[in-house]
């Protein structure tokens, strides 16, 4: 008999991808302009039409415009679709266009190429070139933030808490950092370090701490209690953010009920948070409302804009799964996969609806 799908597994937990993600893609995709078909392109990467993105980029190649903007563009399409080999072919075709003089879009591309040769498998490769960016910037946060959670990966500990250290060092009050290097050393099998970690910001810094990162950090050190009391002063200042941890504070706590009522409360009054609707429908999901939960992943779904959409479309076939909607869970899961081709939970779960 299949296992059972594992919730906690569901949930919106920040992986080593998704830490890499969204540091090298926060600043946008488009560095500089220069019209045509090269910007029609990368409009199409915000939108996420990589496949369309790269036939346009095509086209600006033979309208002769600017080679090294396309090759960066059609790189960046490339790791979108999952094709990590093409993506470092042309991330690389980009680079080797440099005028020689080391400029922003020289480190912007490298960024994208580490990433490119990370999602293919290739640690070594990305760390040595986060190692490139700093030795020509040493001070380069980001690069030595990213190198650190690869060391991390590779479990190579001292050389991980050397790269966050440095990093704390240069940035002593970004707790959001913090946090995330605990996240991606507890992932990694080293929780008690990450706590560290936050305990230290606790003890220095808490009269320069705002309540929801007072709160994120109780959380995180399973102080629930604490966790609730600085969230509930937080989310009138901090919103749907606030709302979303203190939701999964009273999960924590026992409370699903209470639970849903926040996410719920914040979804009648703002519904264009497609988290605190994924983080509902899970809730929903874990006290067996799989018809209530089917109907919060459908609402995120239309959100549009929606950073969240291949968690919540996930979510959504193993609602239907649930709901012993097989046909429907496999139709979807075929679309799913065409979507997201490197997720390989996905094909495992594609290949027990293939038996039902």
């Amino acid at each position: 008999m299949r296992k059972k799908i594992d919730l906690v597994n569901i949930k919106l937990i920040m992986s080593i991808a998704a830490a890499l993600i969204s540091m090298i893609l926060a600043t946008g995709c488009s560095i500089g302009s220069s019209g045509g078909k090269t910007e029609e392109a990368y409009a199409l990467i915000e939108n996420l039409d990589y496949q369309n993105a790269i036939t346009t980029f095509e086209e600006a190649l033979e309208n002769g415009e600017n080679e090294r903007r396309i090759y960066r563009g059609e790189g960046i399409a490339y790791i979108g679709e999952g094709k990590y080999n093409e993506a470092i072919s042309c991330l690389t075709k980009a680079l080797s266009l440099s005028s020689g003089i080391v400029e922003n879009m020289d480190y912007d591309i490298n960024y994208y190429l580490a990433l490119a040769y990370y999602k293919n498998g290739d640690i070594d490769e990305a760390i040595g070139i986060y190692d490139t960016i700093l030795s020509l910037k040493p001070g380069e946060v980001d690069a030595v933030y990213l190198r650190g959670l690869l060391y991390a990966e590779k479990n190579m500990l001292d050389e991980a808490l050397a790269s966050f250290n440095q990093v704390i060092s240069i940035e002593p009050d970004n707790y959001d950092r913090i946090i995330r290097i605990y996240v991606i050393l507890a992932d990694n099998g080293y929780k008690e370090t990450g706590q560290g970690y936050l305990k230290s910001a606790m003890d220095n810094g808490t009269k320069k701490m705002s309540n929801y990162e007072k709160g994120q950090i109780s959380f995180y050190l399973e102080d629930y209690e604490s966790a609730k009391t600085y969230l509930e002063k937080a989310r009138e200042e901090e919103g749907a953010e606030a709302v979303l941890l203190l939701g999964k504070t009273y999960e924590m706590l026992g409370d699903n009920n209470y639970a849903v009522s926040v996410f719920s409360s914040y979804a009648n009054s703002d519904d264009s948070s497609p988290e605190i609707l994924n983080e509902m429908g899970i809730c929903k999901m874990s006290m067996n409302d799989y018809e209530g939960a089917l109907a919060a992943f459908e609402e995120a779904i239309s959100i549009p804009n929606n950073s969240m959409l291949q968690t919540l479309k996930f979510n959504e076939i193993v609602c239907y799964e649930h709901l012993g909607q097989f046909d429907k869970a496999r139709s979807l899961m075929e679309i799913y996969i065409n979507n997201y081709p490197d997720d390989e939970n996905a094909r495992d779960e594609y290949t027990f609806l293939k038996t039902r």
